[in-house]
């Protein structure tokens, strides 16, 4: 990896401004339903305060639309945050972000000492990438470090603008989707298998076309195979389908064959007359789905087959479910994906984030993952080959 890390920088004495990725889930009542993401960022957080830094830790939280709104205070933050690092964190209750008050308190940190600026996304200037803004937030302190790797896909003043005024690094855990992720795309352990899932073709085909050039194996499942099935010359009920994305399914199917990669889709489907869990369901093979009956799972068949390729696999890369995972009748092919690879202890695995992530998460496996990356939108950006802006701002060693 080419990009300074926090071994490359002194910050003995030093403030240090700190991107993270605090925008966590809230409930009606704004109070946090997973503090992963704040969990997730302590190891930078200690680590800079273990080497003698004080600390202004920032970053957004849901769409304010650039103006306060207390329902995206980031106060409730600074109290998890708190509590997890067993010291006050000094909230800087501003709605500019940053004002005479907030400079001079942070002119005043001590080292040990950390203080969090208010939601990034108060104001208009942050989404745009406002010089001013950027400006602003820099002249807080020494040196940047970005921990988010949530936005790294956006290029912000919080991640990207300040990297011109300030010299700076990436955290420990944009370093490791870095290392684990940039690895497996870059120098897999092979077989290399990409396990594609989710909604719609139209969200993966870039994903689809990079993977064609890394992968030995792709398997196809959730919404988008039935275009795929289609493609083949197969009726799929009422299934989810993109008529304007059969001809491209068509393509890439032929983009396998040419490239030599095992494109796997399924042999059968769990299928069901209306869109609900406790609607009649049974399974047929794929080129047997009954008029008025749609898709929402892969069947039996299709999972023993799977399962023989995620075993023989050594790097595993799963973004997207394989069925209806919400609906617990129609949940059972993600959740045995989810175990399979769990299962394979030779296999570097790595889960792209959202609602894969989600899956392992609730049955309980998570631990059992090699890497499960914390941006949903970034980690498919970085699956697409793309060059990611906020760490692309980053200093190079």
């Amino acid at each position: 990896m080419n990009k300074k890390t926090l071994k490359d920088i002194d910050v003995q004495g030093k403030t240090v401004l700190v991107r993270c990725d605090f925008n966590v889930p809230l409930d009606k009542e704004g109070n946090i339903t997973d503090d992963n993401r704040i969990t997730s960022s302590l190891p930078t957080i200690n680590y800079l305060l273990e080497n003698g830094a004080s600390l202004i830790l920032m970053s957004h939280l849901g769409r304010p639309n650039g103006e306060p709104n207390p329902n995206y205070s980031l106060k409730v933050v600074s109290e998890r945050l708190s509590e997890l690092l067993n010291k006050n964190v000094i909230f800087e209750d501003c709605d500019k972000i940053v004002d005479e008050k907030v400079k001079e308190d942070a002119a005043n940190l001590k080292a040990g000492e950390v203080m969090l600026l208010q939601n990034t996304r108060y104001r208009k200037e942050e989404t745009k990438n406002g010089e001013e803004f950027a400006k602003e937030l820099s002249s807080l302190a020494d040196l940047y470090v970005n921990d988010a790797f949530g936005t790294a896909h956006r290029a912000h003043a919080s991640n990207a603008g300040v990297c011109k005024y300030l010299p700076s690094a990436v955290g420990l855990l944009i370093e490791k989707e870095l290392d684990v992720m940039g690895g497996a795309l870059e120098n897999p352990k092979r077989p290399l298998t990409a396990i594609l899932g989710g909604a719609k073709v139209s969200d993966k085909i870039s994903v689809i076309e990079n993977l064609m050039n890394i992968a030995d194996n792709i398997i196809i499942g959730g919404g988008m195979m039935y275009t795929f099935l289609k493609a083949q010359g197969y009726n799929v009920g009422t299934s989810l389908l993109e008529e304007d994305k059969i001809e491209l399914a068509k393509n890439l199917l032929l983009k396998a064959e040419e490239k030599n990669v095992k494109l796997f889709l399924p042999k059968d489907t769990v299928v069901a007359k209306e869109f609900k869990n406790d609607t009649e369901f049974f399974t047929v093979d794929v080129d047997k789905i009954p008029e008025g009956y749609m898709g929402l799972d892969i069947g039996e068949k299709t999972i023993v087959k799977f399962k023989q390729v995620i075993d023989e696999s050594k790097t595993i890369i799963w973004n997207g479910p394989l069925g209806v995972f919400e609906m617990s009748n129609f949940a059972k092919g993600t959740n045995s994906i989810a175990r399979f690879i769990a299962e394979n202890k030779n296999a570097v695995s790595i889960i792209g984030g959202g609602d894969s992530a989600a899956a392992v998460e609730k049955i309980g496996l998570a631990s059992e993952i090699t890497h499960i990356s914390t941006g949903g939108g970034a980690s498919l950006e970085f699956l697409e080959g793309k060059i990611l802006p906020g760490i692309d701002a980053v200093d190079n060693k």
